[in-house]
């Protein structure tokens, strides 16, 4: 299983201890210094049945000054992925990916039944 964060995100630090407290193993890739690639975010949006606009980061700086908000309706779902595979500051952490399924951002009910 790999836990995809960026070490700063308290959002992350959470994750991780929530990960370390139930004995769960993992491995951990920084986000930013290994970006996802658009292969990667190809399948794990289509193994997550999440939509798109899940895995970007909305509360980021990065987003906001991109202004995608405004941007990513008129964007084809290729094009969003690409866009998502430039910069690993886009994509809304913690991941968790395993061979069954994907996890975007951290909510302990949600990881708690998986």
């Amino acid at each position: 299983m790999f836990f995809i964060c960026y070490p700063k995100c308290t959002t992350c630090q959470k994750a991780k201890k929530w990960l370390d407290e139930h004995n769960i193993e993992y491995k951990e890739r920084h986000i930013v210094e290994e970006n996802p690639s658009y292969d990667e975010l190809k399948e794990w949006y289509a193994k997550s049945g999440l939509p798109l606009k899940k895995f970007f980061n909305t509360s980021g700086l990065l987003y906001k000054e991109m202004q995608l908000k405004d941007k990513l309706s008129a964007m084809s779902e290729e094009e969003q992925l690409k866009l998502l595979a430039t910069n690993g500051m886009l994509v809304k952490r913690p991941l968790i990916v395993d061979e069954d399924r994907v996890l975007v951002g951290f909510k302990e009910s949600e990881w708690k039944e998986i």
